[in-house]
């Protein structure tokens, strides 16, 4: 079997040394769709280095995701990338992500899940630096064709929407060249660049990246939300339902939490394709 499930669990992490400056945070502002309006002071936060703060999304580029590869290419994991999904990822901010950086990452497998038609690898990336830990990035990957070799299934964590109308709905314009943009920080996959190769995945053209719909839901509940505060976002999970095409619109409907610590439920779906979804089981917990 191509993934040998107690080699891949017993073998020792990796780490690798990364930095980012301000430049690579403003490039990651840039391809989640920051700058509209220019000039509006909400804005600049994400592109003007002398006023930029950190959105926590950028744990998941930070050092072109290297926490990701470094799972996919751990001993006992031989799997065919085009059988790879991303399913959904998870990000725990520790403190806030400063402007310039230099961090360890260290990346293992937490676990594997047999889920039948296919396993679910859980990639765990832990960051800090010389002050301490940074953020914690889970991501989950389907691998389809490798399930069904008897292990446990895994957690079940639907966390649903509340039964009410939506405390605020925002709707976010996918520019055409926005994966574009967004591969520059570091997911080069043709899927979303190169009209033949998005074909043979079974596409009629390229597809935005999951992780850049995720940035864009997260930057539109910081900014409508919590107040356009970084620092309040404690962690932040979604489940990737479907995809979304350059030039389409998202809708991301926002409730308040009030009957836990608070935190935001959010779904988000495909404007142009009858509200198909895009993003669900997402929540941004708060401090």
């Amino acid at each position: 079997m191509p993934i040998d499930v107690q080699q891949a669990l017993s073998a020792e992490p990796r780490s690798a040394a990364i930095e980012w400056d301000h430049k690579d945070i403003q490039l990651y502002h840039l391809g989640i769709g920051a700058g509209v309006p220019a000039a509006d002071p909400d804005e600049l936060r994400y592109t003007l280095e002398s006023r930029l703060h950190v959105l926590p999304g950028f744990a998941t580029v930070a050092g072109a995701g290297m926490g990701m590869m470094g799972g996919l290419s751990a001993p006992g994991v031989d799997v065919d990338l085009a059988a790879v999904l991303h399913g959904g990822q998870c990000v725990d901010v520790h403190r806030p992500i400063p402007v310039r950086g230099r961090a360890v990452t260290t990346s293992r497998i937490a676990a594997v899940y047999d889920k039948g038609k296919a396993a679910v690898l859980v990639l765990r990336s832990e960051t800090g630096d010389d002050d301490g830990p940074l953020w914690t990035t889970d991501a989950e990957i389907f691998v389809r064709g490798e399930g069904g070799f008897g292990g446990d299934r895994g957690p079940s964590r639907g966390a649903g929407v509340p039964g009410r109308a939506p405390d605020r709905t925002v709707e976010l314009p996918v520019r055409e060249d926005q994966a574009l943009l967004y591969r520059l920080s570091g997911d080069w996959n043709p899927l979303h660049a190169d009209p033949e190769f998005a074909k043979l995945a079974g596409f009629d053209r390229p597809i935005l990246h999951g992780l850049c719909t995720y940035g864009m839901a997260l930057k539109a509940v910081v900014d409508t939300a919590l107040g356009g505060d970084v620092t309040r976002v404690r962690s932040y999970r979604t489940r990737f339902a479907g995809v979304v095409f350059p030039g389409e619109t998202l809708r991301v409907r926002m409730w308040d939490d009030n009957d836990n610590d608070g935190g935001v439920h959010v779904a988000v779906t495909a404007v142009e394709r009858d509200d198909a979804p895009v993003l669900s089981d997402t929540v941004v917990e708060t401090v």
